[in-house]
């Protein structure tokens, strides 16, 4: 017997927001298949009914059922971040089917009277992903919450890096009898009391046009310590093609700029900016805050106590190693093979012992020496400034 099984997205409270394909699905159906929530307003239908979630227990309930036609039922609609993702693959030699359904922010959007063609969506349920980060780079983002994830926290972080004025909507038991929508800035909800069914929208009229780079070295706090300037910094995020999703290190961080230039590459990922300096984290914080860079995480130490203890890295820029360039690259190395590497010297001896380290990890390196000349004014005169010149060492990737 071949069996059928339906994911169904079951709307916002499977009642009034169904859609009539799902609910022929439904009525369909010899079997239903959910979490308790979503079985509750088909309890009249009399069809037998399992509780379950998790998708590999409900792939063993299907693999030992008798029954030919199945309906899963998921809320809002199965393709947003939903059950069936997991699902799916675990149902290979089944026929399956996708009902769609009416998702939470097509219907939240439609209360508040927004468009959520071109929203960024980030699922905060089970994840603690950033949020400062993906406010500053949308004019609409809307995140899905749960579990520790509350508005209150949200608008808490948003204050902490200065963005209290953004709009905020917050939607909680949407659909239901005791739906409530809630709006008005963000300093306005940071004691906010909300039910643990919701979401939240967030309006940011002075987002991010583009992804900053080479930003001006004055647009940075600073203090004694060095900074990698915006020609050089602009050349070596660039080098490390930083994906959306990666884990970055910053070694030797100074006062943040390659941290924050790489935080706004990475706006689902993070960056470790490490330092031994005192002073470099507390210009890093500075300048985390100032640009929304709730994806950096600072780490004072010395680099090499400190790497052992890091995630695996996609990418790792090395500004000032303390003396530790080797053991840093090697355990970048060991723990992913495959890591994007690039260092900055200003001196031949840094240069050399870059190029034997990278030869002795078996890596092909790539050179590159900029010198950067900056033009300032001299009374009614123009003059060129040189800046030192710089070595740029990248691992050469196959």
């Amino acid at each position: 017997m071949k069996k059928h099984v339906m994911i169904t997205g079951t709307g916002m409270d499977g009642n009034r927001t169904l859609t009539c394909e799902a609910k022929q699905a439904i009525e369909k159906a010899d079997l239903l298949i959910g979490a308790a929530r979503m079985l509750k307003p088909f309890e009249h239908c009399g069809k037998p009914m399992i509780n379950c979630y998790e998708s590999r227990r409900i792939a063993g309930h299907i693999a030992e059922s008798s029954y030919s036609n199945i309906a899963v039922l998921v809320s809002g609609d199965c393709g947003f971040y939903s059950a069936a993702g997991s699902l799916l693959p675990l149902l290979g030699e089944y026929e399956t089917e996708l009902v769609c359904g009416i998702s939470t922010p097509v219907y939240f959007c439609s209360r508040v009277g927004l468009q959520w063609s071109d929203m960024r969506f980030v699922s905060l349920h089970g994840a603690n992903a950033p949020i400062v980060r993906n406010v500053c780079s949308h004019r609409y983002t809307f995140f899905l919450l749960g579990g520790s994830a509350e508005p209150s926290i949200i608008c808490r972080r948003l204050c902490e890096y200065g963005r209290e004025d953004v709009q905020v909507y917050i939607g909680e038991n949407l659909a239901s009898e005791n739906e409530r929508i809630s709006k008005g800035a963000a300093r306005d909800f940071i004691d906010f009391k909300a039910d643990k069914l919701c979401a939240l929208i967030v309006v940011n009229d002075n987002y991010e046009r583009y992804i900053p780079s080479c930003i001006d070295d004055d647009q940075f706090i600073r203090g004694g310590v060095p900074m990698t300037k915006a020609e050089v910094r602009g050349l070596c995020v660039a080098k490390l093609h930083i994906g959306e999703n990666d884990v970055c290190w910053d070694i030797g961080c100074g006062t943040g700029s390659v941290s924050v230039e790489m935080a706004f590459r990475c706006r689902m990922g993070r960056v470790l900016a490490v330092d031994k300096s005192e002073e470099a984290i507390s210009l890093t914080r500075q300048n985390m805050l100032q640009f929304g860079c709730d994806n950096i995480e600072l780490i004072c130490g010395s680099a090499e106590d400190v790497v052992e203890d890091l995630p695996a890295p996609d990418c790792v820029f090395i500004g000032g190693s303390g003396g530790s360039l080797e053991s840093i690259i090697k355990n970048a190395a060991t723990k992913n093979p495959d890591v994007k590497t690039v260092i900055t010297a200003v001196s031949l001896e840094t240069l050399n012992k870059c190029s034997e380290v990278f030869a002795d990890c078996g890596f092909e390196s790539e050179i590159t020496q900029v010198a950067v000349t900056r033009t300032r004014r001299v009374g009614s005169h123009t003059i060129l400034a040189a800046e030192n010149p710089i070595f740029i060492i990248k691992r050469k990737m196959s």
